[in-house]
C-alpha cells in the first residue's frame, strides 16, 4: 500500500528543518533530562537512603514504583489541557510543581513519607514525556519524525550520564557544601534545577510554527500546509481522529502492551543498575560510588548506537525499526544473567540499554501512521500512561525478586521473558496499522 509519508509533499526547506530542530529539541530535550533524572534517582541513591531511612530492595522498588501511578490516572487528562492551554505554559507549569516536590523530598524521614513523595511526584509530573510526544507531532510530518524524535530520545541516556556523576559528587560531597546527606541534598539540587528549567520553557518554547518569532511567514506556512496535508490524508484512510476512537482502540491498546514491555526492561534497569553493578563485583548490594559511575557507561553507548540507527532506520518501516533493537536489548538482559563478572555483567548490560533506548524514538513512529486530531492527543497519553505501570511493577518485582533469591538472576530472566512478548504483540499489530495506514512514517 502507498504510505501517507509517500502522498503528502513535504514542501518545506530542509534549511527550515534544520532550524525548527536546532530550536526545538534542545530545548523539550533539557526538560526531559530533569525528568528522566528526577525518576532515576532513587536508584543511585538506594544504598545510602537505605541506611538512613531502614529501607530494603522491595520498599526501595515501591518508592521508585508509585511515581507512576500518577502518571497512569493523570496523563490522558493532561494532554487534552496541553492541546487547550498549549505547550509552553502547560508543560511550564508540570515543571514547576514536580520541582518543588522534588526539593521537598529532600525532607523525607520514613519510609511512608518517601512513598507520599513519591506518589505526588508522579501526579505532578504526569504528562511531561507525553505531552512532548504529542508537542512533536504539532512540529514535524511523519517525513521528518525518525531523526526527529531520535534526537529527542537522545536526551535519555544523556540524563543518565549527566545523572550519574552528579549523584556522585553530591553523595560524596553534599553533606559538606549543604549540610545535609549527600542523598538528600540530591533531590534538593534536582528540584532547583527543574524550576530553573521550567523558566526557559516559559520563555523561549513556542506552542505551534505559528508562535515562532524565528520563522518567517513563508516558512511558517509551508510546515502548516504540510502538516494539514498530512492529517487530512490519514483521515481520508480512516484513522481515527476523536477521543472516544482512540481509547477504544484495539490497535492503540496493543501499541499500551508493546510500549509497556519496553518500558519493563528501561526502568528497572534505571533504578537498579548501579546496585546490580555493586552486586556482581563486590558480592553485595553497596551502591558505592564507582558503581554509579560505571552505571554511566551502558548510556554512554546508547547513544553511540542512537545516532547511528537513526541513520538506517528512516529507511525502514517504523515497526522493523523499532522490533530490531528492541531484541537487542532482550537478548543483553539474557546475557546479563549468565554474567558472573562485572566484566561480563557491564558489556551485556551496554547492549541492552543501548537496544531498549534506540528501539525507543523508533517505536513512537508507529502511533503516528494512525491517529491524528484528539485522537493523537489521547492516544498517545494512553499509550505511555498504561506503559507506566511497567514503571510501577517493573522496579518492585524486580526489588522483591532479588529480596526473595539473593540475586538479580530471575529478575533479568523475567524482564527478558517479558520484552519478547512484547516484540511479539509490537509485530502482529502494528504490522496491521502499517498496512492500514501507510508502511513509512
Amino acid at each position: 500500500m502507498t504510505s501517507t509519508a509517500d502522498t503528502v509533499p513535504d514542501t518545506v526547506a530542509p534549511r527550515t528543518w534544520r532550524k525548527v530542530g536546532i530550536r526545538i529539541i534542545p530545548l523539550i530535550g533539557v526538560a526531559y533530562v530533569a525528568s528522566y533524572i528526577d525518576r532515576a534517582n532513587v536508584g543511585y541513591i538506594a544504598k545510602p537512603m537505605s541506611h538512613d531511612l531502614g529501607l530494603n530492595s522491595s520498599q526501595i522498588g515501591l518508592a521508585a514504583g508509585l511515581f507512576f501511578i500518577g502518571y497512569v490516572l493523570v496523563e490522558v487528562p493532561s494532554n487534552m489541557m496541553l492541546k487547550r492551554f498549549g505547550a509552553r505554559r502547560w508543560i511550564a507549569r508540570i515543571m514547576i510543581t514536580w520541582g518543588a516536590i522534588t526539593a521537598a523530598t529532600a525532607a523525607v524521614n520514613s519510609a511512608t513519607t518517601l512513598y507520599i513523595a513519591r506518589l505526588l511526584l508522579g501526579f505532578a509530573e504526569a504528562g511531561l514525556a507525553a505531552g512532548i510526544l504529542l508537542y512533536l507531532t504539532f512540529w514535524f510530518p511523519r517525513r521528518q519524525r525518525s531523526w526527529a524524535l531520535s534526537g529527542f530520545f537522545l536526551m535519555t541516556p544523556v540524563s543518565s550520564i549527566i545523572g550519574a556523576p552528579l549523584a556522585a559528587a553530591l553523595i560524596t560531597w553534599g553533606q559538606d557544601v549543604f549540610g545535609i546527606a549527600g542523598w538528600r541534598s540530591l533531590f534538593l539540587v534536582e528540584g532547583i534545577l527543574t524550576i530553573g528549567v521550567s523558566i526557559l520553557i516559559l520563555a523561549f518554547l513556542p506552542a505551534r510554527p505559528q508562535d515562532a518569532r524565528w520563522l518567517d511567514d513563508q516558512e511558517k506556512a509551508a510546515i502548516e500546509e504540510t502538516l494539514a496535508a498530512e492529517a487530512a490524508e490519514q483521515r481520508a484512510h480512516g484513522a481515527p481522529s476523536g477521543l472516544g476512537e482512540a481509547l477504544t482502540s484495539g490497535r492503540v491498546w496493543a501499541m499500551a502492551i508493546a510500549w509497556s514491555a519496553l518500558a519493563f526492561g528501561l526502568y528497572p534497569l534505571a533504578f537498579f543498575l548501579p546496585t546490580m553493578i555493586s552486586s556482581i563485583r563486590h558480592g553485595t548490594g553497596a551502591g558505592n560510588v564507582d558503581s554509579v559511575l560505571l552505571s554511566a557507561i551502558p548510556y554512554a553507548v546508547a547513544i553511540l548506537t542512537l545516532l547511528l540507527w537513526a541513520r538506517f532506520a528512516a529507511r525502514m518501516t517504523a515497526v522493523t525499526a523499532t522490533a530490531i533493537p528492541m531484541f537487542l536489548g532482550a537478548t543483553g538482559l539474557l546475557l546479563a544473567t549468565f554474567a558472573k563478572s562485572g566484566a561480563l555483567f557491564v558489556p551485556a548490560v551496554c547492549l541492552s540499554v543501548a537496544g531498549l533506548m534506540t528501539a525507543m524514538p523508533q517505536f513512537w513512529r508507529i502511533p503516528a501512521i494512525g491517529l491524528t486530531g484528539a485522537a493523537a492527543a489521547s492516544g498517545i497519553a494512553l499509550i505511555n500512561s498504561v506503559s507506566n505501570l511497567s514503571g510501577f511493577a517493573g522496579p518492585y518485582l524486580t526489588g522483591s525478586i532479588e529480596d526473595a533469591t539473593g540475586s538479580f538472576t530471575y529478575a533479568l530472566l523475567t524482564i527478558a521473558i517479558i520484552m519478547i512478548i512484547g516484540i511479539c504483540v509490537l509485530f502482529t499489530a502494528g504490522r496491521r496499522m502499517e498496512r492500514l495506514y501507510g508502511g513509512r512514517s
